[in-house]
C-alpha cells in the first residue's frame, strides 16, 4: 500500500490553486508532483498533519522558513475546522474536494489565507470555484 501524502490544513487549499508559482525550482518540482498525482489519482490517500508537511520538505534552504510560524499553524488550524477535519485523519484527495465544495466559497480565501503572499493572485480562489462548480483543476504547465 501506498504511504498517504501528508498535507497541513491550509496546502489543502494552496494545492488548488497551484499552478506553477513556487519558492524555488525543486519546492515547484515537488508540488507539482503532489498536484499532479492527486488532480490524475484523486483516490490517493492523504493524512492531515500538524505542522511541516510533504510539500514543507521541499522549502528552500536558503530562504527564511515559515513552516514553523504561529500565523500559518493558526490559518492550518482554521482551515482544518472549516473542513469538518482533524489532524492525523486519513482521508482520500476526492473526499477533501468534496469538503471543500461543501464548505468553502472562493470568497472565503481572502478571510482564511488574508497573510499568504500567494492570496493575491486569485488563483486560490479559483480553484475553490472550479472545485465548488463540479469542475477538474487544470493540469501544470510546464515551460
Amino acid at each position: 500500500m501506498t504511504k498517504p501524502i501528508g498535507l497541513r490544513g491550509h496546502h489543502l487549499l494552496c494545492l488548488l490553486g497551484y499552478r506553477g508559482m513556487g519558492y524555488s525550482k525543486d519546492f515547484c518540482e515537488n508540488m507539482t508532483h503532489v498536484y499532479e498525482t492527486l488532480r490524475e489519482q484523486p483516490e490517493t490517500i492523504i493524512r492531515v498533519v500538524l505542522g511541516p508537511d510533504d510539500l514543507c520538505a521541499a522549502y528552500p534552504t536558503d530562504e527564511v522558513p515559515h513552516c514553523e510560524n504561529r500565523t500559518v499553524y493558526d490559518r492550518d488550524a482554521e482551515i482544518v475546522a472549516k473542513l469538518g477535519l482533524q489532524v492525523e485523519m486519513e482521508l482520500s484527495w476526492s473526499e477533501i474536494c468534496s469538503k471543500v465544495a461543501g464548505y468553502v466559497m472562493p470568497e472565503d480565501i481572502g478571510h482564511l489565507c488574508a497573510t499568504c503572499r500567494w492570496e493575491p493572485y486569485g488563483v486560490c480562489a479559483e480553484g475553490v470555484r472550479l472545485i465548488g462548480e463540479g469542475g477538474e483543476l487544470p493540469p501544470v504547465s510546464r515551460k
